[in-house]
């Protein structure tokens, strides 16, 4: 858990801001402006206090004006200041200011709860598997788990295995010899013993085929890969992290997945919930994403008005995480003010249930027209409702996204028809 010092006279002005912090997974700890500090300490101080600042702290200015935020720059601390409406989205901003860049932005005691388990398994070596919705954060969660473990001075290597050439899966993830196939016109280490010594995060495992999980499991068992077109296996130590959008106990039942594997790699289950069951990371999230878009931009610091947070707050985010980048990535290119308005906010409408239009009596309808045309409706919904993100609507509807390809590709040649 990242450390952070906050003044007494920032705790007297605004004492809200210290549960904040502690939610968005801060230590905190109060001490008079001018104590000693660790090395390499961050500290958040009254804009009065700036003789005891350094360029690595936050200033705080609470005042009844429009917001505003500078960045530390020319060896000067941070300062923000805001006033009681836009306090909130304030709170936010300074810890995200002050986050590690390998920690996830959260804001929920929820959240703050599980990055706490979170950096109890990482300090083990255990598989560890992460469960949720597309655009949740797993990989961010992988990444807090490798930086937090014994092997984050080695290679983190993240694949994704929905995006990985089906005749290519096993030379890419185990490496291949020289001439073991056709084109193969060098040798190539693969995935495993690229992340020798560090982390391997298998994402969307649920797409391997059977077959490549039964070597899968091999490797996990015996810690050993075997090359295609070599004889001998190759020792290997890597910590596998696997994510799946799909419930894998679901995809066992289903005869789609290995049920060894899936108990090979449940050692340490995390589930993410979505951004709608974990409403105070929305502020969190938004600050962090905010805070990165607009990183040296031209005419400062673009704040969102409370009922744009209020609005943001309030929706269902059908592609969670990622939606919400996209939301205010338009709503700050977009804008017509100084400041992000409710207005300015285009969300997705919610969902509304699919229905079928009753053919006329005199077209005679297969069942199978019917069965295939739903499913077309469906994959249309889902993509408004994601706003077009093909990972996002695939995770609606419970769907690859090479199978959600294949469904778009027949609608492409039923219009040319």
């Amino acid at each position: 858990m990242p450390s952070l010092d906050m003044s007494r006279g920032v705790c007297a002005l605004v004492p809200g801001l210290q549960h904040w912090l502690e939610n968005a997974f801060h230590a905190v700890r109060i001490v008079e402006a001018d104590a000693p500090r660790e090395r390499g300490a961050i500290r958040v101080l009254l804009m009065r206090e700036i003789g005891h600042a350094t360029h690595r702290d936050i200033l705080i200015d609470l005042r009844d004006d429009q917001p505003s935020l500078i960045p530390a720059a020319g060896g000067l601390p941070a300062r923000i200041a805001f006033g009681l409406e836009d306090m909130g989205f304030a709170f936010a901003l300074i810890a995200e200011m002050a986050r590690p860049d390998a920690v996830p932005a959260v804001g929920d005691a929820a959240s703050a709860r599980l990055m706490t388990l979170a950096a109890r398994i990482a300090r083990s070596d255990a598989t560890v598997l992460v469960q949720g919705d597309t655009g949740t954060g797993k990989e961010g969660m992988a990444r807090f788990l490798h930086a937090q473990s014994g092997r984050a001075s080695r290679d983190f290597i993240a694949v994704n295995c929905a995006a990985l050439p089906e005749t290519m899966m096993e030379a890419m993830l185990f490496g291949h010899r020289k001439g073991s196939f056709t084109g193969a016109a060098n040798a190539s280490e693969g995935l495993f013993l690229a992340a020798d010594g560090g982390t391997l995060f298998l994402d969307e495992i649920a797409e391997l085929p059977l077959a490549l999980q039964a070597k899968l499991l091999r490797a996990l068992q015996e810690g050993e890969v075997l090359p295609v077109g070599a004889t001998h296996p190759v020792p290997v130590n890597v910590r596998i992290i696997a994510a799946c959008n799909r419930d894998l106990a679901s995809e066992c039942a289903a005869g789609r997945f290995r049920e060894d594997l899936y108990w090979r790699l449940n050692v340490m289950p995390l589930e993410l919930r979505p951004l709608v069951e974990r409403r105070g990371d929305i502020a969190a999230i938004a600050a962090a994403i905010l805070l990165r878009q607009q990183t040296g931009a031209a005419g400062g610091f673009v704040w969102p008005t409370a009922p744009a947070m209020d609005k943001l707050a309030h929706h269902v985010w059908p592609g969670n995480a990622r939606e919400l980048g996209n939301v205010l990535q338009r709503a700050i290119v977009l804008r017509e003010g100084e400041r992000i308005e409710a207005d300015d906010l285009h969300l997705a409408a919610p969902a509304q249930p699919v229905r079928l239009v009753s053919p006329a009596p005199q077209a005679p309808v297969r069942l199978q027209d019917v069965a295939r045309m739903s499913k077309l409706e469906a994959i249309r919904h889902a993509l408004r409702e994601t706003d077009g993100h093909r990972a996002a609507a695939a995770a609606k509807l419970g769907i690859s996204e090479r199978t959600l390809r294949y469904r778009l590709a027949e609608m492409r040649e039923l219009a040319a028809a």
